[in-house]
Parts: C-alpha cells; sequence; structure tokens
C-alpha cells in the first residue's frame, strides 16, 4: 500500500530530485541533484508510452522505429534516450540514462546504489532502518572509507555436478576397501581353520602310531597295535580243540588263540608226547590225558604246564570236522603230500587229495589230508596238516558272530560244559575275521624228547603267544619208563603202563613196534640207572636177565620193550 509521490510535494522547497533505484519493497529512492547539473530537456509526451529509450522488461534492447519516426526528430529529442534524461513527473530533475522501472539500466544490468542523503516523501513511512550499503568508490580517495557488512552479500550455494561424481566414487573405493578387508579376514579365518585342521589330524596322527606302537624311536619297526602292552598283561581267549580220529583211533591237540590286545590269532600245536602231571600227581602224556582223564581234567591239566588260562574245550570228531567243512564251502590250502584214499584198498589208485598249492579239499578230503601220518613220520607232521585244515575252516567261517552260531548249531554237536554254541560262534567268528585280514599264525609248540619243555624253546610259543610261563613235572620226582609194546597184542601197554604208575615211575608212550618179539628188553643207559632198571623189570614180572646197557630213548631213564614172554598181571 505504497502512495504514489507527488511530483510538487518532492520538488518543493528541496530544489530537484533524481531516482537513483528502488528498495527492497519496490519503491523510488530519490537523490538531490546539485543546481548546475539540471539540464533543459523538451518533454516528450510519447516518450513513456513509446518507450524511447526505455526498456520496459529491462532486456537491454531497443523498440523498433515506426515508420512516422523515421524522419528527422524535433530540436532537442532523442529517440534513444541518450541526450535528455526522462523526467515521469515533470520536475525537471534529471533521471537515469536507460531508466528501468525495476531499478536496473537497460544497459548494464544491475544500477548501484549512492550514498547520498534519500528524502522521503510527506505522508509515507520511510523505509526501514536498515543499514545501507556504501556507495562505489569514486576514486582513490575514498578506499579507506568502505565499510561492508554481511548483509551486504548474498551466499548462494551453486550445486556442483561434480560433488555426485566425487560421493560416488568415495563410495566405490569404500565398499573396493571394504571387499578387500572381508575377503582378507575371509582368507585368514580359512588358513586358520585350515592349520587348526592340520594340527588336530597331525596330534591325532602322532597319537594313533604311539597307540599301535609304530612311532619311531619308541618301537621297532613292525610291531603289531598293543605291542606297547606288556606280554603278561595282553588279553587273550583261548579254547582247546581235541580232534578224534573215530576211525583209526588217536587224537590231535590244539590250542585256539585270540589276542583281543594284539589283534592277533593263531593255532599252537601240541605235541601228544607233552608230559602232563595226571591227578594222581604221577606224570603222563597228552594223549593219555585225553583218554583217561577227560576234557576237563586235561584243559585244567595244560593251564598248569603251560601257565595260562583256557576258557574251554571243543571236542570235534572227525565226522563233525567232515561236516563243518562241507558246510563253510570246501576250504583251499597248500597241501604238502599225496593222500591216498582210506576207503580204497587197492594199489596204485588216485590219491584222494594232490600235494600242490591252493588245493580245494571237500569235507572228506579235509578229514583225510589232517589226520593222515606217512609210515615213519613223526606226529608233528600230521599235526601240522590238522592246523593248515583248521585254518583254512576259519578263512571260509563267516564274520558275523550270529552266522557264525548259526553254523556251529547246525553241526548238532554236543559240546562240553561251559562251553555254548553261542559262546563257540562268537569265537570262532572273531578269529575268521583276523585269519581273512592276514593276522593270524599257526605255530608248533617245541617239546622235548622226554616231553618237558624247555625254556629256551618255549618261549617263542608259551610266553609270546600264550603269555605264559612253562611248568613241567618234575622230572626227577619219579623213573621215566618209556614202554614199546612188541607182544602183538594192543592192550598189553595199557596194562603196563597202570602197573608201573602204581609201581611209582613215570610212564612214557614209546607206540607200538613193526613187528612182535619174543623176548622183553630192560634198558639203562646210565650206570645209576641200573637199579632202576633192575625195580622196573621186577615190577613187571620179567627175568632179570632181560635187563641190560644199552640205548635208551630220549627223555628217558629206562626203556622197555615188551616182548611176547611179558605176562601182564593185576596189582
Amino acid at each position: 500500500m505504497n502512495d504514489r509521490y507527488d511530483a510538487g510535494d518532492v520538488g518543493h522547497g528541496a530544489g530537484p530530485y533524481e531516482i537513483v533505484g528502488y528498495d527492497e519493497y519496490g519503491r523510488p529512492m530519490y537523490r538531490q541533484v546539485p543546481a548546475q547539473q539540471a539540464p533543459q530537456a523538451t518533454y516528450d509526451p510519447y516518450a513513456q508510452q513509446q518507450g524511447y529509450g526505455y526498456d520496459p522488461y529491462a532486456t537491454g534492447q531497443q523498440p523498433p522505429v515506426t515508420s512516422y519516426e523515421r524522419g528527422a526528430p524535433a530540436p532537442g529529442y532523442d529517440p534513444y534516450g541518450s541526450q535528455a534524461p526522462y523526467d515521469p513527473y515533470g520536475t525537471g530533475t534529471q533521471h537515469l540514462v536507460g531508466h528501468d522501472p525495476y531499478g536496473q539500466s537497460a544497459n548494464s544490468g544491475q544500477q548501484p546504489r549512492v550514498t547520498e542523503q534519500t528524502a522521503h516523501i510527506p505522508q509515507q513511512a520511510g523505509p526501514a532502518q536498515r543499514p545501507q550499503a556504501p556507495a562505489p568508490s569514486q576514486g582513490p580517495q575514498d578506499a579507506g572509507e568502505r565499510d561492508y557488512h554481511t548483509e551486504q552479500f548474498a551466499f548462494v550455494e551453486e550445486p556442483d555436478g561434480n560433488s555426485e561424481d566425487v560421493i560416488d566414487w568415495l563410495k566405490f573405493t569404500e565398499n573396493r576397501t571394504e571387499r578387500r578387508e572381508e575377503a582378507r579376514r575371509r582368507a585368514r579365518s580359512r588358513i586358520i581353520a585350515l592349520l587348526v585342521v592340520l594340527a588336530l589330524v597331525a596330534v591325532g596322527g602322532v597319537g594313533y602310531l604311539w597307540y599301535a606302537g609304530k612311532l619311531p624311536g619308541l618301537s621297532s619297526s613292525g610291531s603289531k597295535p598293543g605291542a606297547a602292552t606288556p606280554v603278561a598283561a595282553q588279553k587273550r581267549d583261548v579254547i582247546v580243540v581235541h580232534l578224534h580220529n573215530t576211525g583209526k583211533g588217536g587224537t590231535s591237540t590244539a590250542l585256539l588263540v585270540d589276542n583281543t590286545t594284539t589283534k592277533q590269532g593263531s593255532t599252537v600245536l601240541l605235541p601228544n608226547s607233552l608230559a602232563l602231571s595226571a591227578d594222581d600227581g604221577s606224570t603222563t602224556t597228552l594223549a593219555k590225558s585225553v583218554d583217561d582223564d577227560g576234557a576237563s581234567g586235561t584243559r585244567d591239566q595244560l593251564a598248569t604246564v603251560l601257565g595260562t588260562d583256557i576258557q574251554g574245550t571243543w571236542r570235534l570228531d572227525t565226522p563233525y570236522l567232515q561236516n563243518l567243512v562241507d558246510l563253510v564251502g570246501n576250504i583251499d590250502i597248500d597241501t604238502n603230500t599225496d593222500v591216498p584214499d582210506p576207503d580204497t584198498k587197492k594199489k596204485g589208485a588216485e590219491p584222494l587229495v594232490h600235494k600242490g598249492s591252493d588245493q580245494t579239499l571237500s569235507g572228506k578230503m579235509a578229514v583225510a589230508y589232517a589226520t593222515y601220518r606217512a609210515a615213519g613220520e613223526s606226529q608233528n607232521a600230521q599235526l601240522e596238516r590238522f592246523g593248515q585244515v583248521m585254518q583254512g575252516v576259519l578263512r571260509k567261517m563267516s564274520s558275523d558272530p550270529s552266522s557264525a552260531t548259526t553254523t556251529v548249531q547246525t553241526l548238532a554237536q554236543i559240546l562240553d560244559p561251559p562251553l555254548t554254541d553261542k559262546d563257540l560262534g562268537t569265537f570262532l567268528a572273531k578269529l575268521a575275521d583276523l585269519a581273512k585280514s592276514g593276522a593270524y599264525k599257526t605255530a608248533l609248540l617245541p617239546v622235548q624228547a622226554d616231553g618237558t619243555l624247555s625254556a629256551r624253546t618255549s618261549d617263542s610259543v608259551v610266553k609270546d603267544i600264550l603269555g605264559g610261563t612253562a611248568k613241567s613235572p618234575d622230572a626227577g620226582s619219579a623213573v621215566r619208563v618209556s614202554v614199546q609194546n612188541a607182544t602183538g597184542v594192543k592192550d598189553d601197554a595199557e596194562k603196563a603202563r597202570v602197573v608201573l604208575l602204581n609201581g611209582g615211575f613215570t610212564f612214557l608212550e614209546g607206540g607200538t613196534a613193526p613187528g612182535a618179539q619174543a623176548t622183553s628188553k630192560v634198558v639203562y643207559s646210565d650206570a645209576s640207572h641200573k637199579s632202576d632198571a633192575t625195580e622196573v623189570a621186577k615190577t613187571l614180572g620179567l627175568p632179570a636177565g632181560s635187563v641190560a646197557k644199552g640205548s635208551v630213548s630220549s627223555g628217558a631213564d629206562v626203556s622197555v620193550v615188551l616182548g611176547q614172554d611179558y605176562k601182564p598181571t593185576r596189582s
């Protein structure tokens, strides 16, 4: 609500004024013009309307000239407004050249403000009391009088097109750095995890080698698992098996051993000449003990002599062995001799078992091979064949306890207590697993000529395999008498054994002579045993002339050959 200024009021008593610009509210601002500067201008009634020298839009461009204006201008008239300034109020005051109603010059834009005193129009409030910007310097003399204020400047935040690019680049580099750091952290984590796994594997491997006794410097090469455990402390399961030849007579004995500490299986072959202690304290042989004392007595005597614990006895008659081989599906072994068919009496017949490697044997063939003993062979040769058959059976036996138990039950044999079908089946399944893996061996117990065990020769079996200590019967407790039957009567040797045992002598089985002899002989080799030989002859009812010095069977003090002149007597 700006009131219009009256030109007459402006110039009343104050002299001429000119417009120097407009304030922020669009109101004109004046200054007094000196008298000597007031020009005599010619009034142009069309100057305001036609805009000669006037640019209402402050574009700096002059409007085009019409046709009637092409003639010569009136005196004192400047068609472009360059000679006489325009006075809109007719006051005779001079205004800015190229007047712009918005306070801007038509030619140069913003019109600078001046520092001269501004006149105020009556009946109109003056401009707000705000500090005025100093006028432009008029020369060198005004340089020291400038007084700038912060209100004079307008700070415009101009958008920088490169700022977004810079921000994006910073974000990119920051993300790239983070990704690199994250990749490094993941790589470090993987390396640490790998090192931990390798350390655990190394510790586990060293622990296994230590447990298995394979750690260099702590055990010898080739040692078995559990070998670091003392031999006596190793746990073993032992069963004694007696093979009874129901056709020809005689027995073969072996120990089946499962060392659960070293994971090693073994078959220990026991010669029939092994000396044992009888129930009455006298010395007897393994063969006699099996016949006379039965399973229980023989098991206890073996445990005493070998210093080991035997859990049970398995009596295996030859018919049951034949059935067992047929049940497991035949066996494959390396045979060391030709075996004739026992059911064929014809000479030159084809052998039932051929000598050779990897021979397949049926049940009948396995029994014939296990019990075969050629003329002039020792009992140990036949015993080793029996061991081959047993190991062949174990290799074909099922390693599953339930299946092995079913096989044992199918045999329909009666086992000696406390052994049961389940116990035997489970035991054989464990040995079968060891035999298939190659952790199985067969060993012959070394026995001296007198049937006793020597610590030097038996340690490899008694101590290492059985974990025991040899305890043969005291050889000096009684005179050892070896008896060979040459009477032609089978029972005469047994009758002589009973008489000698009752007389306090130790009986040693001397076997049967190839042919009958007419007279008996009592022989001693050492003069110290001459009296003992005389006493033996008297006990047997033989004449004193039958006593003579000569060669004595190994392990015996006196050797006796019973002839047809021997008359058994009851004692």
